[in-house]
């Protein structure tokens, strides 16, 4: 019996001690979760605010970068402005300073270059060229005349020499075979007179020309012929295209023609007066300009001569004469100096016959027509060209 209640007490009494255990353990459970979870929960919390924190310093550093690239385009856009500001202060002063010299040429050439004081100069235009001003006046006879000062004003061109197209021409020259100085002189001189239709002191020669014209007729084989580019642009071209379809389709009338367009520059009036065939003329003209690319090579500037369109009718000749500019007066295949009044061109013509005719002893006005349009005359010898 005493076995047996010792039996069940220890049994009771290894109840109670697992009892205890699992009590203990659990306790334990507890307090772990007690004491991990809000560690966990610690650490969560940390780590989000590490990271909000993170956010928040990258935002920061996005603001500072975009503050300082704004302050890097307003600092740009005040250099941009300033340096604005000073090429619209350069621009000033270079105005400033092309007016103040286009009004020292006006002058200049007022009170010092014209005699007449009827044939007052005015400015057109006037623009910085290669270190230069070049100044565009205009003449009494409506004609424009490019000129060229130092911007210092201390020195005047009345005209100016491309270094590069006269090395050129220059070479054509000296390439082509010279020409026998016995055959300057013959039985029917060839004369050959090259201008530019509205270049001033080419419209002088030809206005000096048309009388000896006259007066010799057919006993010279007479052509006025066009320099390979124009100075004056597109009213040039067009002229040209003009005078040389009038010459080649209607030649009986070009005289005539060409008469009246010195007298005032005006075409139509002139086509009217001498009863030009117009749809003639017309057809030559747009056959012309496509077979010389006229109007083309007008629209390309890399096919200009510097700063001038070419026209290239008559190029072949103007490479086998050299020639340089307006007017070029070629007699016999060779260049002939002359006066520009008639009774000089006279006695220069007369000079290359055999036999001279004659029609070469005819007294013929020594007055020297004025540059540009209109029959005026001028005491000015001078023999300016347009190159």
């Amino acid at each position: 019996m005493e076995t047996n209640k010792e039996k069940k007490v220890e049994k009771e009494t290894n109840l109670n001690s697992t009892k205890n255990s699992k009590k203990e353990y659990f306790n334990l459970i507890l307090l772990i979760m007690i004491i991990v979870i809000p560690l966990l929960i610690f650490f969560i919390y940390i780590l989000a605010f590490d990271e909000k924190e993170q956010l928040d310093l990258e935002k920061i550093r996005n603001e500072k970068q975009e503050q300082q690239l704004e302050i890097e385009n307003i600092n740009n856009k005040e250099k941009e402005r300033s340096i604005e500001m000073t090429k619209i202060d350069n621009k000033e002063k270079e105005l400033l300073d092309i007016e103040k010299m286009t009004s020292k040429v006006e002058k200049f050439i007022n009170e010092n270059l014209i005699s007449n004081s009827n044939d007052k100069i005015t400015i057109k235009e006037s623009s910085e060229e290669s270190g230069l001003y070049k100044i565009v006046i205009t003449t009494s006879t409506g004609q424009d005349v490019e000129t060229y000062i130092t911007k210092d004003g201390k020195l005047f061109f009345d005209r100016t020499i491309n270094i590069e197209e006269a090395i050129k021409k220059r070479e054509a020259t000296n390439n082509e075979t010279p020409i026998d100085q016995e055959t300057t002189k013959n039985d029917k001189p060839v004369v050959e007179l090259f201008v530019m239709s509205h270049c001033p002191y080419g419209t002088q020669i030809e206005k000096g020309i048309l009388p000896v014209l006259e007066t010799l007729g057919d006993k010279i084989h007479f052509e006025l012929k066009f320099c390979d580019y124009a100075m004056h642009k597109e009213k040039e071209m067009d002229e040209q295209l003009r005078q040389y379809c009038i010459n080649s389709e209607e030649p009986t009338k070009f005289i005539n023609y060409l008469q009246c367009f010195l007298e005032d520059d005006k075409s139509d009036e002139c086509l009217n007066t001498t009863k030009i065939d117009i749809s003639k003329l017309n057809t030559c003209v747009a056959a012309t300009d496509k077979k010389y690319k006229i109007t083309e090579n007008f629209g390309d500037k890399s096919t200009w001569k510097g700063n001038f369109p070419t026209f290239n009718i008559h190029k072949e000749d103007v490479d086998k004469y050299g020639v340089g500019g307006s007017p070029t007066l070629i007699i016999n295949g060779t260049t002939a100096g002359s006066g520009r009044d008639a009774k000089s061109l006279l006695a220069t013509i007369c000079d290359r016959f055999d036999n001279p005719p004659e029609e070469c002893s005819t007294e013929l006005s020594s007055a020297t027509p004025s540059p540009g349009f209109g029959f005026n005359t001028t005491d000015s010898k001078d023999s300016a060209s347009c190159n």
